[in-house]
């Protein structure tokens, strides 16, 4: 059903391109953002069928044996259940990662900071292989891709949840890649440990925004990965508590943030003393999204935090 409790049926006789204009539609009145995009991704999904193949098939009649599958997508959809959830996975840098409502969805502009953390991390002096750690990995999304680019690091991870560790353990195991997972609070688990790369996208909202979320986020992703606390700063103020756990801090330290906290968190690196260098990273939609902190003047094309 969706949110005003009308059951969705597929009408008859449809072909497949006609069913997922129906199916837009039926989102669209639900009040889903972007029904057309999540429409298809499900037709595919439900008929598994990808990209020549889909165009092909437009004019078929769709398949009666998947129309109670179609149904039941569709009413979870317009019930507010995000797709990926649905089907099951995200890509995130060229990499199909497998999702499930224990961890939160992989967005496109953390690969922004997976870009940031790569360009500046080639820029160190050399030392050996480098040592990265993914604090609050989720799905294993940030890991996964720091060790397919970069295959010679040794990368690891942190979750405080062992549900989400198992989602991104599954992840990197299916991708055959080498990554060591960790559970405990943000940088504990790496008490002692040598790490010359921190990044993380921690939770990040404030508390009582929350509940004005859009209903997919709200009612479905996990709050451990929404809440930052108040003002949505805790993460960060306890990870930087937490430097001293190390033997030495980071040579490259990097967050996603929130809209607006970019000053605060680039203050926060600055007056730890550790990095000579913070910038700010802009997302596609020019709001500052990540900060860095590096050691050594690196230089860069990413905007200085002043």
């Amino acid at each position: 059903m969706n949110r005003d409790g009308v059951s969705y049926t597929l009408s008859d006789k449809h072909n497949i391109s006609e069913a997922r204009r129906e199916a837009s539609s039926f989102l669209a009145a639900a009040g889903v953002q972007e029904p057309d995009s999540n429409a298809e991704l499900l037709i595919r999904h439900v008929l598994g069928l990808e990209g020549a193949a889909y165009l092909a098939a437009l004019r078929d009649l769709f398949p009666r044996e998947r129309k109670e599958a179609w149904e039941e997508v569709i009413r979870r959809k317009a019930a507010g259940e995000p797709a990926q959830y649905i089907i099951g996975e995200q890509e995130f840098y060229g990499l199909t990662l497998q999702v499930t409502p224990a961890v939160l969805i992989p967005r496109p502009e953390t690969e922004l900071l997976v870009e940031a953390i790569v360009q500046h991390a080639d820029r160190l002096p050399a030392g050996g292989a480098l040592y990265a750690a993914d604090i609050g990995t989720g799905s294993g999304a940030i890991a996964a891709a720091l060790k397919h680019l970069r295959p010679n690091w040794r990368v690891a991870a942190s979750d405080i949840s062992p549900d989400a560790l198992a989602v991104a353990q599954g992840n990197v195991r299916r991708l055959g890649l080498d990554v060591a997972f960790k559970q405990g609070n943000l940088l504990e688990p790496f008490a002692g440990e040598p790490l010359d790369i921190v990044v993380s996208n921690p939770p990040y909202i404030p508390a009582d925004v929350i509940a004005g979320l859009q209903p997919e986020v709200r009612d479905y992703e996990p709050r451990t990965a929404l809440d930052g606390g108040p003002d949505g700063l805790a993460p960060y103020r306890e990870m930087m508590a937490q430097l001293a756990l190390l033997p030495q801090p980071p040579r490259l330290i990097g967050f996603e943030l929130g809209m607006g906290q970019a000053s605060d968190v680039a203050d926060m690196l600055r007056a730890a003393g550790h990095w000579q260098e913070i910038v700010t990273v802009p997302d596609l939609a020019g709001i500052d999204r990540h900060v860095l902190g590096i050691a050594g003047q690196v230089g860069g094309t990413a905007n200085p935090a002043g």
